[in-house]
Order: structure tokens, then C-alpha cells, then sequence
């Protein structure tokens, strides 16, 4: 991709606002420097809808023909599930790589989301896991088995959940116990 077609982190922001004006809310960059030559980082960050998320996703494409997929982080904020989808648009590009991240809520009495595995097929394993850790329903998961945690370890429990159904019942505090 040459260095005309590339996009500046403005106008791709742009980009998705234009395409998803109802869609795409809290947009920001931010920018760093680091190492010893002050290289620019920079992270482009948008919250999207979960209704139009998987377009949303899709749309990245328009910016970069081989966007690369880092990881789908995820924790619980208490009130909703957060998934964050990390992104790398220009990958392997010395000092031009922008990092595109996609926040999405879920609703803890809901917490479904599409599958993204039809158009990047390496998110299954970071899927799993939001299945296993959050108790995230992935619909469409070609795959649907524990990968991170054992067969035996009870259902309905989530170890990155704060709520009734985290580890916190099964969490034994020894400086809590009386001393025999």
C-alpha cells in the first residue's frame, strides 16, 4: 500500500462516522511517543453499537485489504460485559502501523455478540475465551468447546466475572480461617 493511500487516524475516524453516523460513538486518538528515535504511536479508540458491530468490523477492510486482528479483550465494568476488539491497520509497516480498537457493551442479562470468525477466522480462539471467562455467548462459533479451562470446572461460573456467577463462591481465603 503506498504511503498516498494511506489514510491519516483523522480520516479514518471520519470514515466510520460517515458510514455509521448512528453507530460510532466516543471516538478519540491518542498519540505517544516511544523509544529512543520519539517513534509516534498511535491508537484510534470508537465505541460501537453491538446491533451494527460485525459491519463495523467489516469496514475496516475499506481502510486496510489485510487488517490484522491482535486479540478481542473483555471485563466486567459491573453494569455490562465490554468487549474490546484490537486491531492493526497497516501491519508490518515500520513507524505507519495504526492501532484501531472497538469497544462494545453487552448487557449482562444478554451477553451475545456474533461471531467475527466468517471474516477473520483467527478471532476463534480469543472468542472461546470470552465464552469461558464471561460467560459471553458467541452466536455462530464454529467451534464451541473449553479451550482455557477444564471440563470439570462448574458451569455457570466465569473467572473474569465480579458478579454472582464469578470465582468468588469457590475462592477460599486461608487468612480468613481460624488456626486449629
Amino acid at each position: 500500500m503506498s504511503q498516498e493511500s494511506r489514510l491519516t487516524p483523522e480520516q479514518i475516524v471520519q470514515s466510520f462516522q460517515e458510514t455509521f453516523p448512528n453507530n460510532i460513538r466516543d471516538s478519540r486518538i491518542e498519540r505517544h511517543t516511544a523509544g529512543l528515535k520519539k517513534t509516534e504511536l498511535v491508537h484510534i479508540w470508537m465505541r460501537m453499537d453491538r446491533e451494527k458491530f460485525k459491519d463495523i468490523l467489516k469496514h475496516i477492510m475499506t481502510i486496510d485489504k489485510a487488517p490484522h486482528l491482535a486479540v478481542v479483550s473483555g471485563y466486567d465494568s459491573n453494569e455490562t460485559i465490554e468487549l474490546i476488539y484490537h486491531f492493526s491497520v497497516y501491519h508490518g509497516t515500520p513507524y505507519q502501523e495504526l492501532s484501531l480498537n472497538f469497544v462494545v457493551s453487552l448487557p449482562k442479562a444478554d451477553p451475545t455478540i456474533e461471531t467475527i470468525t466468517d471474516v477473520y477466522p483467527g478471532a476463534l480462539i480469543t472468542e472461546q475465551e470470552k465464552q469461558e471467562m464471561l460467560g459471553v455467548v458467541v452466536k455462530g462459533i464454529p467451534v464451541n468447546r473449553r479451550v482455557f479451562i477444564s471440563d470439570d470446572f462448574p458451569k455457570g461460573v466465569y473467572p473474569w466475572r465480579r458478579d454472582e456467577t464469578g470465582p468468588a463462591k469457590m475462592v477460599k481465603n486461608l487468612h480468613h480461617e481460624v488456626k486449629p
